[in-house]
């Protein structure tokens, strides 16, 4: 198996790295003194573009779990490719550190970050995947189901770096995939084309459609918050369109769906009702949780 370089996309793995990314992730998580001293002596430079709960605490305290250090950079320390470039940025912090997790704006400030420093770079998020989010999705379905291959995983809602990830992930693992937006809200068509790809070669399928019917008998469905973080859009111009797509106890149960996921922040009574992201279908928080574990296997494979 080919050495990992940097982590920005689920897209560059092979099916034997992914999978065994999600093994390690479940040996970290159930016996974590193995992995304590894993990290110890190095540092990373954690960088944020974007505002941040579960990415910051989840990769700072995985750091310290794993014996190593973590420095916060956000933008008072200088915007990126402003005060001085992405590159000599990049160039700098390799001098220092021994590796760089970025949450950009930009998907290409992360490749930049790679091409230009001489140290691993994680993808903590971008505009175009979310590929530790992936990671720990993908984790907490393998905590569900024996056999990834085997599931069928509905999204639902507005297509974004999110979906993307997922829809990488489920063509790695030869599972069913279907993604369900309304029109004109679909991913971006050129991975959907790339992970229809990966998918026919391991087995999988992925399949779009604006239907919620298309969902049905689906083993777990994912929706996101209908507005990405900093899009300048209204709830009032969307909501008539997204409402059929709204995560409720009546899809749930007329669908037959059997578990409920949600990369959070969410919006309450807007993509999901409080009734499912509460109840005892949902996996939000054994996901939340399983960033740590997900991102500090990656960590491992990189920097370990």
């Amino acid at each position: 198996m080919n050495k990992l370089e940097h982590f920005l996309t689920i897209k560059d793995l092979t099916q034997s790295q992914f999978l065994a990314l999600i093994d390690l992730a479940k040996d970290v998580k159930a016996n974590p003194a193995k992995y304590s001293q894993t990290l110890a002596g190095k540092s990373i430079v954690t960088l944020y573009e974007k505002q941040s709960l579960r990415t910051r605490v989840t990769f700072d305290i995985g750091i310290a779990k794993l014996g190593g250090h973590s420095v916060y950079l956000d933008q008072n320390n200088g915007a990126l490719g402003k005060r001085e470039s992405v590159a000599d940025f990049a160039k700098n912090i390799s001098c220092w550190a021994d590796g760089i997790v970025a949450r950009t704006f930009s998907h290409q400030t992360c490749e930049e970050l790679a091409q230009a420093g001489t140290v691993p770079v994680v993808n903590s998020l971008s505009d175009m995947y979310h590929p530790c989010q992936g990671m720990a999705d993908f984790l907490s379905l393998a905590e569900k189901f024996d056999d990834l291959s085997k599931i069928k995983l509905a999204y639902i809602g507005d297509g974004n770096n999110v979906t993307h990830s997922l829809m990488f992930a489920a063509a790695l693992c030869g599972s069913d995939m279907v993604v369900v937006c309304p029109q004109g809200c679909f991913p971006d068509g050129q991975v959907v084309l790339e992970a229809q790809a990966i998918a026919e070669q391991h087995g999988g399928t992925l399949t779009l459609s604006c239907d919620p019917q298309a969902a049905k008998g689906a083993d777990a469905i994912y929706t996101d918050t209908w507005i990405s973080m900093g899009d300048d859009v209204s709830y009032d111009d969307i909501k008539d369109k997204f409402a059929p797509y709204q995560v409720n106890e009546s899809m749930m149960s007329d669908l037959g769906i059997g578990y409920f996921m949600h990369c959070q922040p969410a919006h309450i009574d807007q993509e999901v009702t409080q009734a499912v992201f509460d109840g005892e279908q949902s996996l939000v928080l054994r996901q939340a949780e399983n960033r740590m574990h997900a991102q500090n296997a990656v960590l491992i494979t990189l920097l370990g």
